[in-house]
């Protein structure tokens, strides 16, 4: 049926491929192939490249509500 691993060996584990490259991915660094490809998806996260939808609507300064004290 399948190979026979070495012990240790990681690459191509559970299968599957790495969502940045396409390459194999390691187990070490599921579910990419590298430090590199994990790095670089982490980066378009801080970078807000990716998005959590939401149904909030995002609060702007124009409501007139700043959280200061409000003048009568």
């Amino acid at each position: 049926m399948g190979e026979n691993k070495e012990k240790g060996d990681t690459k191509g584990a559970k299968g599957g491929k790495c969502p940045n490259c396409g390459a194999a991915r390691d187990q070490e660094y599921r579910p990419f192939c590298s430090p590199r490809c994990k790095d670089v998806d982490l980066g378009r996260w801080f970078k807000g490249s990716y998005a959590v939808a939401t149904e909030e609507t995002p609060e702007t300064e124009e409501s007139g509500d700043d959280g200061g004290p409000q003048e009568i």
